[in-house]
């Protein structure tokens, strides 16, 4: 199971250029999280400074607004989600719920920190590429925003609204 979950972690990302010592150093520590369908890996709010790789499986991505759930994404086999709470320390912003029966790999902040005594340079490659995944999702939010601003302007353009 262990070159399986090996094979994962070297195909994403946020692990690219990390040698095969460290990642099996990180496995080595890692927590499997096993979630039944329409379980909840965590719900919004909650404290936990860790990130999940999806083993298997697929999960949604949800957030409240006005006491209404909306699903944001949806995820599957060898994604990641929970960068953002590993990255700054704070309180989950989504609830990630299981699609199906769902197992993910559970990489603490703590285990990080152990790289880095013990690598640091393999624990900064694996902070710079969590940077890059951030900033793509967050392009990629900019860009649905922005496509529904323009939208949002011309539909009431057309209406003959005032823009806000």
């Amino acid at each position: 199971m262990l070159s399986g979950r090996l094979k994962i972690l070297q195909e994403m990302p946020i692990f690219g250029g990390v040698n095969e010592a460290s990642l099996k150093s990180i496995l080595d520590k890692a927590r499997i999280v096993k979630v039944e369908i329409g379980g909840y890996f965590f719900r919004e709010g909650d404290l936990d400074n860790s990130i999940y790789i999806i083993e298997q499986g697929q999960v949604a991505v949800y957030r409240y607004s006005n006491e209404k759930r909306y699903k944001l994404r949806e995820l599957g086999e060898g994604d990641c989600f929970g960068e953002m709470a590993l990255m700054d320390c704070k309180p989950r912003s989504a609830e990630v719920v299981a699609l199906s029966d769902s197992s993910a790999i559970q990489v603490t902040a703590a285990q990080l920190a152990e790289l880095y005594v013990s690598n640091s340079e393999q624990y900064t490659l694996i902070y710079m590429n969590l940077g890059r995944e951030v900033c793509r999702r967050l392009r990629d939010a900019d860009s649905r925003l922005f496509i529904h601003d323009i939208e949002s302007r011309e539909s009431m353009k057309n209406s003959g609204a005032a823009p806000g």
